[in-house]
């Protein structure tokens, strides 16, 4: 079991209707370093393929011991390690460079579906044992979150890099649902403290 020394950290930019995006805010409040592992933060578009290069790029460059991919699942009520990622996009809205692939293969080449590879139900456990709302999601969507996730995970299993790597889901933040009061948020507070939890398990039960 490899040490984790260097965690590379993605969020993604605003898209759809949104003008900040959770998961990015959440990003930019945590540190580049936390109890001698390397955080490396990298902002991504909200864009098919285009995020996955990215992530891939970056993983090349930087070499990380582990990959944790954030996002915005805008009507959760709780933080959300997802446990899959499946080979399909299938889009209800437009990326931010207005693509929507309806019922596309993500790899030709891939499997039908690949499973997280970060310890998600540690994860959920101590979130909760911390007061945090926390679930395992077991569907990350057909949208670029999705794509994103199932990508990564493909391209680290063909390459043979034996790294964790998943993704996490995050709520609204209190200011996105002014306008939508029936919509579910929390604090941008408890949002970090989650996805820290998340980073302190990660690196607790790989060392």
């Amino acid at each position: 079991m490899k040490t984790i020394k260097k965690i590379l950290l993605t969020a993604f930019d605003p898209f759809g209707d949104d003008k900040i995006n959770s998961a990015l805010e959440t990003m930019k409040q945590l540190p580049v370093e936390r109890a001698g592992t390397v955080i490396i933060k990298l902002q991504i578009p909200t864009v098919f393929g285009k995020a996955s290069q990215w992530v891939i790029d970056a993983i090349e460059k930087e070499e990380p011991d582990a990959v944790v991919l954030l996002g915005m699942a805008g009507g959760r009520t709780t933080i959300t390690p997802e446990r899959v990622a499946i080979n399909l996009d299938d889009a209800r809205i437009e990326d931010n460079e207005g693509n929507k692939p309806v019922e596309q293969t993500i790899a030709k080449d891939g499997p039908i579906a690949y499973f997280s590879s970060l310890p998600i139900q540690d994860m959920v456990a101590a979130m909760q044992e911390s007061g945090i709302p926390a679930d395992i999601s077991n569907s990350a969507g057909t949208f670029v979150c999705n794509h994103l996730m199932y990508s990564v995970l493909h391209y680290l299993a063909m390459n043979q890099r034996r790294i964790p790597a998943g993704f996490i889901h995050l709520p609204y933040l209190l200011e996105q649902v002014v306008s939508r009061p029936t919509l579910p948020s929390i604090s941008l507070e408890t949002l970090v403290a989650g996805v820290e939890i998340c980073l302190d398990v990660l690196v607790r039960t790989q060392n």
